[in-house]
C-alpha cells in the first residue's frame, strides 16, 4: 500500500470490513489545517463495472479526525481488487489534491443488499464535533449557514464569476459581523481583505467562529478589520481590485452617493464592484419582518402605526449570531433606510461609470394590490432582491 500526502488533508491506509453483509472500505480522514473548504473523497475501483471512479463531496469541515466508509458496489467482483482513494480540497479557487493511498483488498461475494454506485458514509470522531451541529447540515435557518456557506460563494462564483481580481485586495463597505468576509478571505485566497463598519460588529466575529465549532485560527492573517464609514473611506485611490457591499447601501443614513462615490474612487479601473442593497418597498428591505408578517404592512399603515407595531409586537427574532437589537434600534434603522429602486439604482450607478456585468434579481411570486399601495410602481412591489456586480469603467488617472 502506497501513500503520497500534499498538504491540509491525511487519509489513513483503508481497511476491509464487511457491514450488514456489504463490503466496506473503511478509513479515517484527518484535517490537520484550521477548516478544509469543500473536502471530498474519491474512489477509483479498476476491477469494477465500468472502471468506477466516484467523489463524495462536503462543504466543509473543521479540524479533526472523521471516519470514512466507502461501501463497494456490486460491480466488484469477489477476489483481489485493487482501488486509489484520493482525497482533494478547495484552495484559492480551485481544486487541490491532498493525499492519496492505494492498494489492494480481497472483497468477498457480492452480498445482495449491495449498492449500484459506490455508497458513501463520514462520520465525525470525537473530539470533533458532530456533522449535524455544522452550519451547512442546518441550512437556510442558520445565520452562519446563510453568510458563510451561501452569501461568500454566491458572491465570489455566481456574481463576480471566480474572478481572478479576487486573488487581490478586496474591501468590504458595511461588513457587518464579518461572517461573510470571513468566507470570502478562506476561499479566495485574496492578498488582503479590509471589513469596514463604524458598529464594530465585526468584533464579535472571534466568538461566532467558535460557537459554530471553527477553531480561532480560523480567521485567516489576510483578514482585517476597521471602524470606517462608507462616506469616507481611507484608503488611496485605485487601491482595491474588488469591492463589495451586501446589505448596507439602504442603512447609511442621509443617503448613499457619497459612500458610492467613495467606492468608485478607491477601486481601480476595471475594477470589479459587487452591490446587494436592500429595496425599501420590497417585503424584505424594510427590515421589520420580525414584527409583522402582513404584506408590505410599512407601506399600507400609517407611520405611527407601525412605530406602534414595532415598539409593542413581540419580535419573532431570526437567528443573528447571538446579536438582539432594541425596539428603538430597529425604529431608527427603519426611519433612516434609503428608499432604494431598481431603476433608480442603476441610473445612479451607470452615472458613476459603473458598468453592469451580472445582475440578478429575485421577485415575488404574486402581488395583491389595495387602495394602499395603489400609488406604487409594480416593479418595485414585486421585486424582492437585486443582486449585482459592475466593471469600474472609470478613465485611467
Amino acid at each position: 500500500m502506497t501513500s503520497v500526502r500534499k498538504l491540509g488533508l491525511r487519509l489513513q491506509p483503508p481497511r476491509l470490513e464487511l457491514a450488514d453483509g456489504r463490503a466496506v472500505l473503511r478509513t479515517a480522514l484527518r484535517v490537520e489545517s484550521a477548516i478544509a473548504l469543500v473536502p471530498h473523497l474519491r474512489l477509483q475501483l479498476p476491477g469494477a463495472q465500468g472502471n468506477s471512479a466516484e467523489s463524495h463531496y462536503i462543504a466543509w469541515l473543521p479540524r479533526g479526525e472523521y471516519r470514512v466508509d466507502a461501501i463497494l458496489p456490486r460491480g466488484v467482483p469477489a477476489g483481489s481488487a485493487s482501488f486509489a482513494l484520493e482525497a482533494w480540497h478547495q484552495r484559492e479557487m480551485a481544486y487541490e489534491k491532498a493525499d492519496r493511498v492505494e492498494g489492494e483488498v480481497q472483497v468477498p461475494q457480492p452480498a445482495a443488499g449491495a449498492p449500484e454506485a459506490i455508497g458513501w458514509s463520514v462520520e465525525a470522531l470525537p473530539p470533533a464535533p458532530p456533522l449535524s451541529e455544522l452550519s451547512w447540515r442546518k441550512g437556510h435557518s442558520d445565520w452562519f449557514f446563510r453568510h458563510f456557506d451561501h452569501a461568500g460563494p454566491t458572491v465570489m462564483s455566481y456574481l463576480l464569476g471566480d474572478s481572478p481580481l479576487l486573488r487581490g485586495r478586496i474591501l468590504d463597505v458595511g461588513c457587518g459581523d464579518g461572517i461573510t468576509d470571513l468566507s470570502i478571505a478562506l476561499r479566495s485566497g485574496c492578498r488582503e481583505l479590509v471589513g469596514i463598519d463604524p458598529f464594530r460588529g465585526y468584533e464579535r466575529l472571534p466568538g461566532i467562529v467558535m460557537q459554530n465549532h471553527l477553531p480561532p485560527d480560523v480567521i485567516p492573517r489576510n483578514l482585517r478589520f476597521l471602524p470606517e464609514s462608507g462616506n469616507a473611506l481611507p484608503f488611496e485611490d485605485d487601491s482595491f481590485d474588488v469591492v463589495v457591499s451586501w446589505g448596507s447601501l439602504e442603512h447609511i443614513a442621509g443617503g448613499y452617493m457619497q459612500c458610492l462615490r467613495e467606492i468608485r474612487r478607491v477601486l481601480r479601473p476595471e475594477g470589479l464592484f459587487f452591490v446587494h442593497p436592500g429595496l425599501y418597498y420590497s417585503n424584505y428591505g424594510h427590515h421589520l419582518g420580525e414584527f409583522s408578517s402582513e404584506p408590505f404592512f410599512h407601506l399600507k399603515k400609517p407611520l405611527e402605526e407601525v412605530r406602534r407595531i414595532v415598539f409593542e409586537t413581540p419580535p419573532s427574532y431570526m437567528d443573528r449570531s447571538g446579536e438582539f437589537a432594541t425596539p428603538a434600534q430597529y425604529w431608527q434603522w427603519f426611519r433612516e433606510l434609503n428608499p432604494i429602486t431598481v431603476a433608480g439604482f442603476e441610473q445612479e450607478l451607470r452615472s458613476l461609470d459603473f458598468q453592469p456585468w451580472r445582475v440578478a434579481i429575485r421577485t415575488e411570486g404574486l402581488i395583491e394590490y389595495t387602495p394602499e399601495i395603489e400609488r406604487y410602481p409594480m416593479q418595485d412591489l414585486a421585486t424582492a432582491e437585486l443582486y449585482v456586480s459592475c466593471v469600474n469603467r472609470k478613465a485611467r488617472s
